[in-house]
C-alpha cells in the first residue's frame, strides 16, 4: 500500500475556546484560525457572540469578536453592502459573503472558514493573486479599431441588455473557489468568474476583438475544463450563471467553425 505523508500543517487542531459574554442570547461561531508566523496547525477557535450588541450579519459579528474579544482575528472587508466581495468566505458550508449572510439562517453554531482551495495568507484571508492575474488575462476592457468617437461609443437599449446578468460580477471568487475543476487545475482552468468576466466582453456589441478573444480561450485547459457541475451558479451571492456564460462561449467556439 503506498504510504502517504501529510504536510505538516494539514491536520485542524481544536484550538481555543473563548469565555461566554454575560448575556441572555448568544450565538457560537467556529472560527478557521492559522497565523504562518507561529508555525502552529491551523486550529478551529470557538466564540460566543452576544446578538443583543451585534448586527444580524456574519460579518457583523466577525468584527464584534475582532473588536471586543480577540484583535488578531484576521478578515477582509469593506463596504458591507455585497458591493465589493472583499468578505467572501466558506460559511455553513458554503461560498458566500459575510456581510450579506444571516447568521440566524444558520442552526447551531456558525463555522466559518476562507475561501476553499486556495493558499491561506492568514485567518480567514486566502491568496487571491491568481484568480486577478485570470480575470486580468481575459483582458477585461473594451477593445476597438475604430476610430474613437468625440463623445461615446454609442449602443442599443437591446444590445446593453444583454450584458444583463454578466455585468454584475464582484470578482468575490466565490464561484470559482466552489468549482471542483478549478480545485484541481486552477493554474490552466481560467474558472468561473474569469470566464463569465470574458462572455461580457465578447457579447458587448461595440468590442471589436470577438475573434482575438476567442483565439486566447481556445485551448483545451483555459475554457474546457467546465463539467457543468453547477456549483458556481449555486453559490453566486449575486445570482449570476458563470455555467451558462461558459456554454455559450463553447457554442460561439463551434459556430465559427461553421
Amino acid at each position: 500500500m503506498v504510504q502517504l505523508t501529510l504536510p505538516k500543517n494539514s491536520t485542524i487542531t481544536e484550538g481555543k475556546v473563548w469565555p461566554k459574554p454575560a448575556a441572555s442570547r448568544t450565538k457560537e461561531f467556529r472560527i478557521y484560525r492559522w497565523d504562518p508566523d507561529d508555525g502552529r496547525n491551523p486550529r478551529i477557535d470557538t466564540f460566543h457572540v452576544n446578538v443583543d450588541d451585534c448586527g444580524p450579519m456574519v460579518l457583523d459579528a466577525l468584527l464584534w469578536i475582532k473588536n471586543k474579544v480577540d484583535p488578531t482575528l484576521t478578515l477582509r472587508r469593506s463596504c458591507r453592502e455585497g458591493i465589493c466581495g472583499s468578505c467572501a468566505m466558506n460559511i455553513d458550508g458554503m461560498n458566500t459573503l459575510a456581510c450579506t449572510k444571516g447568521y440566524d439562517e444558520v442552526k447551531g453554531a456558525v463555522k466559518v472558514y476562507p475561501l476553499p482551495h486556495m493558499p491561506v495568507v492568514k485567518d480567514l484571508v486566502p491568496d487571491l493573486t491568481r484568480f486577478y492575474a485570470q480575470h486580468a488575462f481575459i483582458q477585461p476592457w473594451l477593445k476597438t479599431a475604430s476610430p474613437t468617437p468625440q463623445k461615446e461609443w454609442r449602443q442599443s437599449r437591446e444590445d446593453r441588455s444583454k450584458l444583463d446578468g454578466l455585468y454584475e460580477c464582484i470578482l468575490c471568487a466565490c464561484c470559482t473557489t466552489s468549482c471542483p475543476s478549478y480545485w484541481w487545475n486552477g493554474d490552466r482552468y481560467l474558472g468561473p468568474a474569469a470566464l463569465l468576466q470574458a462572455y461580457r466582453w465578447l457579447i458587448d456589441s461595440r468590442d471589436e476583438s470577438t475573434g482575438e478573444r476567442l483565439d486566447d480561450l481556445e485551448d483545451p485547459f483555459r475554457l474546457y475544463r467546465c463539467h457543468t457541475i453547477m456549483n458556481c451558479a449555486q453559490t453566486c451571492p449575486k445570482g449570476l450563471n458563470p455555467a451558462k456564460a461558459i456554454a455559450e462561449i463553447r457554442k460561439m467556439m463551434v459556430e465559427r467553425q461553421v
